[in-house]
């Protein structure tokens, strides 16, 4: 059992959620420096249409803010049982040994609130591989739980074991398809102590001969406005359909995100073009949040690829990063197969270029709330999404 689990929990006075506007949520935020992602940001609940949503803090009797959560609360058509979706989150202190200390009143505060079941999605990291170590395990039929991690944390270790022993159920089991709402694979590029020299020599050789490449070609890179969303959703739907995947969403959830995320701070979300001979060849999305950083959506164009337009962009943003003192570029979710014969494994490949790491979140947790009725309307629930 982990040493970090087995640590005696120090006496406390018991925590008092209490909702908050956006504005001490944030003001917590913004004092203790907590590395919120953006999923838990005051402004991305405007971006969920269909879901009601709380900002909840919590503290000592007496005291300041010790964590909050943004959570959306979906109601379950017929009734007025919620199904309670933090989405990585909350924020608050995974390394605390005693998580009922503030996990309890949460979980009683969202009882409450009408909450038949509760999703989470923690932050501690559970594995990590480096690029060097998956391209070497690259084979038929490979996937990522095949390959040794370089890194296990020993925190994301214990905060699996706390919540299993509080009967919380990890989302597709530990399967790593499972039915995670967020992607529980990410590529993270390391930003924090690094040199923009640093950057370009972690690129492999393909990555720095297509940036020089578009270069040469005379590939442009800037910074577009609400005005080019449209042109962004077009060359969505080409990479969707190329790529073989649908991600479900319309223009006017784009346009909604930008709209919210940058009236919460101005170039929270930024999007980026690449431009060859006056037309646009490919488009990516940023997010900004803190010190970290967030490639979110990508689209290009079915020709002129040879002119590499989203290795130009991915370049750029990642030094506009760096330039803001970014700790970390995320390049968010990556498939975990490993065979190169698996049309999935291309976007991996094309990570793995970058020179980060792949990361193996703890994924999404679950809990039915007390009481036989609130079981049933979560099995019931479960069905429902499985029909989707």
């Amino acid at each position: 059992m982990s040493a970090l689990l087995m640590t005696a929990a120090p006496h406390r006075a018991p925590l008092t959620p209490e909702l908050l506007t956006a504005e001490a949520y944030r003001a917590f935020l913004t004092r203790t420096g907590a590395g919120a992602g953006f999923l838990q940001l005051p402004s991305w609940a405007e971006v969920k249409e269909g879901w009601r949503h709380q900002l909840i803090g919590w503290r000592p009797e007496s005291g300041e803010l010790t964590g909050v959560a943004l959570v959306l609360l979906r109601p379950f058509p017929g009734t007025r049982k919620y199904f309670a979706y933090l989405p990585e989150g909350p924020v608050a202190d995974w390394t605390d040994p005693d998580i009922d200390g503030w996990l309890t009143p949460l979980l009683g505060h969202l009882r409450a609130t009408g909450a038949f079941a509760v999703r989470i999605g923690p932050s501690p990291a559970f594995r990590r591989w480096n690029a060097a170590t998956l391209k070497a395990n690259t084979g038929p039929g490979r996937r990522l739980a095949d390959v040794l991690a370089d890194e296990v944390d020993p925190l994301g270790t214990a905060v699996a074991e706390r919540l299993r022993a509080r009967g919380w159920r990890r989302c597709g089991g530990d399967s790593a398809d499972g039915t995670d709402a967020q992607p529980r694979h990410v590529y993270r590029v390391p930003l924090a102590g690094r040199t923009t020299d640093d950057l370009w020599n972690g690129l492999n050789q393909e990555w720095r001969r297509n940036v020089r490449k578009a270069r040469k070609a005379g590939v442009e890179v800037v910074v577009g406005s609400a005005a080019d969303l449209p042109e962004f959703y077009r060359l969505l739907r080409i990479t969707e359909e190329r790529d073989g995947f649908r991600l479900g969403r319309s223009l006017a959830y784009y346009e909604r995100q930008y709209a919210v995320l940058n009236a919460e701070e101005p170039g929270r979300m930024k999007l980026y073009l690449a431009r060859h001979e006056g037309e646009i060849l490919a488009a990516h999305t940023m997010i900004t949040a803190g010190r970290r950083v967030w490639y979110q959506t990508g689209a290009s164009a079915d020709h002129r690829r040879e002119v590499r337009p989203s290795n130009a962009l991915q370049w750029r943003m990642m030094l506009d990063a760096h330039a803001l003192g970014a700790d970390v570029y995320d390049m968010r979710g990556i498939p975990s197969t490993l065979d190169p014969d698996d049309r999935a494994h291309g976007l991996l490949r094309w990570k793995l270029g970058t020179g980060g790491e792949a990361v193996e979140t703890l994924g999404e947790w679950e809990t039915p709330m007390d009481g036989t009725t609130n079981h049933t309307l979560y099995r019931a629930f479960q069905a429902y999404l499985a029909r989707r």
